[in-house]
């Protein structure tokens, strides 16, 4: 399926796609958008059931989101992307580079994890799928940043809730599932294009013994461990963008 996209920038700078969390819209780039549309060619991207793209029905994997980015580029005319991804966005980008290498230019990984096991995905599905979204948008944020960061900056810890608080349940349950059948670690040695692996020492999601586990596996990989907590690119956002830039430009 077509995923709904959000295209800012010069056609003739580098095209970079961006892949959010579980969880969110294409609102979640916002510290990357205003600093970055002049100088790359940006493509925002809602996850199937997630912001603007339909709700088809479940069950999800990966390979259906990575197919959703595919199908998209196509549409599009795009043959090959940059690819920025943070938690369920570089699960969906690790696929791509993995198994359509001729697509993707690099990847760039934030806050992520190749493999998740037992970590509620069923229990968080069903409870919005009973009770909604609002049950649990604002510990989702709690643990996307850090305390002193959030304290510091409440209007945009609201809105990301209130991001949150939006999203369909039922797309959100299928998107738990996808993250719970997940395993891509046998697949990272086959990865063979620029990567680098970026991830907060507060995360408390995907914590950086997780992105270690990507790096290492991963022939061509670089890991910069930083400052934050799982959307290091709000708490962090000026040493993100300057990573996206190197990464893009190398």
């Amino acid at each position: 399926m077509k995923l709904a996209v959000r295209i800012l920038g010069s056609d003739a700078a580098p095209p970079v796609v961006f892949l959010g969390s579980l969880g969110s819209t294409i609102d979640m780039w916002g510290p990357q958008v205003e600093v970055l549309d002049g100088e790359l060619r940006v493509l925002l991207m809602d996850h199937r059931g997630h912001g603007a793209t339909d709700t088809p029905p479940g069950p999800y994997t990966i390979a259906d989101l990575g197919g959703d980015v595919l199908e998209t580029l196509d549409d599009l005319g795009i043959e090959r992307v940059h690819l920025v991804g943070l938690s369920l966005g570089a699960m969906t980008a690790m696929w791509l580079a993995a198994e359509h290498p001729e697509r993707v230019a690099g990847t760039m990984l934030l806050s992520t994890s190749a493999f998740i096991p037992d970590a509620g995905w069923e229990d968080r599905a069903a409870t919005v799928r009973q009770r909604g979204m609002d049950a649990i948008a604002t510990m989702v944020v709690s643990r996307w940043l850090t305390p002193r960061w959030s304290e510091a900056h409440p209007d945009a810890r609201d809105r990301l809730a209130a991001m949150v608080a939006s999203i369909d349940p039922e797309g959100y349950a299928n998107c738990c599932g996808a993250i719970a059948s997940m395993d891509l670690r046998p697949q990272l040695a086959g990865i063979d294009v620029p990567c680098v692996v970026v991830v907060g020492r507060d995360d408390p999601n995907t914590p950086p013994e997780h992105s270690e586990v990507i790096a290492a596996g991963i022939p061509a990989a670089s890991l910069e461990l930083i400052d934050g907590a799982h959307f290091c690119n709000w708490d962090n956002a000026a040493v993100v963008n300057d990573i996206i830039r190197r990464h893009v430009r190398a």
